[in-house]
């Protein structure tokens, strides 16, 4: 599975490789070039929908968990492709986690007031403020952190899908029809062109946690597929399998879905452990 966040006010993303399940690979995106830089596996679970960019792209925060003592879970950030902690906040359990960055230094933590207190021998720089997500702070599972920052970021939730089934014996333990569906408009033809996400079941086994499909509405259907965005030119990217893709978007139109551009296979990607650098350790 791949997942990429994208900076907002920068043309920098991360890449998260999952696979298998409890091993995953972070990478760093330079949206204008392509190039992309590996960075540090982590065994254990990485929650990518509960985790988000600072404006700049140039730190994480995200929610990890391994299930075992001495922390279970915890919400930390990190320069990327690294995941070793600049900060840390212990969780514990699987519920809540995560957080947002409101500006480059104001921070929304999804811990509950017990859990706001930072590990042992970590330090949050003072220009830096970080305050409960809300007033359920600490709740949820990848709602609310999920679903705010696709809004955050122009998505529009049109439509909150009905759940048909729920077996957790079957092949897709919820099913979904009408599906939950989101919309972002291209950024330079917003009337032309509209990206849809559609959510139509949870928990497939033996595939990612979330069945989705997207299309461009009316011209491009990408099918399966675990993550798809518009680039600030207006390129369309996304995600199938363990493949990064871009579709140009060239005077006025976007090209045909078959001229689409590999930009990374990682499907060959193998665990190595991996230091993270000095500049990686420290947050100036």
């Amino acid at each position: 599975m791949i997942y990429v966040l994208m900076a907002r006010e920068a043309p920098r993303a991360v890449i998260f490789r999952r696979g298998p399940t409890r091993q995953v690979l972070l990478l760093s995106w330079n949206l204008e070039t392509d190039a992309i830089e590996p960075g540090q596996w982590f065994k254990g679970r990485i929650y990518e929908r509960r985790c988000d960019l600072s404006p700049d792209g140039k730190l994480l925060i995200y929610f990890a968990a391994k299930y075992k003592l001495p922390l279970a879970s915890w919400t930390a950030i990190s320069k990327p492709p690294y995941f070793t902690a600049l900060a840390l906040w212990p969780k514990g359990d699987g519920w809540g986690g995560g957080g947002l960055f409101e500006t480059r230094r104001r921070i929304a933590l999804n811990h509950r007031p017990a859990e706001m207190y930072l590990a042992d021998g970590f330090r949050m720089p003072k220009s830096y403020t970080v305050h409960p997500f809300g007033e359920h702070s600490g709740w949820g599972e990848d709602s609310p952190i999920g679903p705010t920052r696709l809004e955050r970021d122009g998505w529009i939730r049109t439509s909150h899908g009905t759940v048909v089934k729920e077996d957790f014996d079957a092949r897709v333990w919820i099913e979904i029809d009408p599906p939950i569906v989101w919309e972002k408009r291209h950024p330079l033809a917003p009337e032309r062109y509209m990206l849809q996400m559609s959510i139509t079941g949870f928990r497939e086994r033996d595939h990612q946690w979330y069945r989705t499909e997207h299309s461009v509405a009316g011209s491009h259907a990408l099918g399966r597929s675990d993550w798809a965005d518009w680039a600030p030119t207006g390129d369309l990217l996304f995600a199938r399998g363990m493949s990064l893709y871009r579709l140009t978007y060239a005077r006025g139109e976007l090209a045909p879905l078959a001229e689409a551009r590999e930009i990374v296979n990682l499907a060959s990607a193998t665990f190595a452990e991996r230091e993270a650098p000095p500049e990686a350790r420290r947050w100036i």
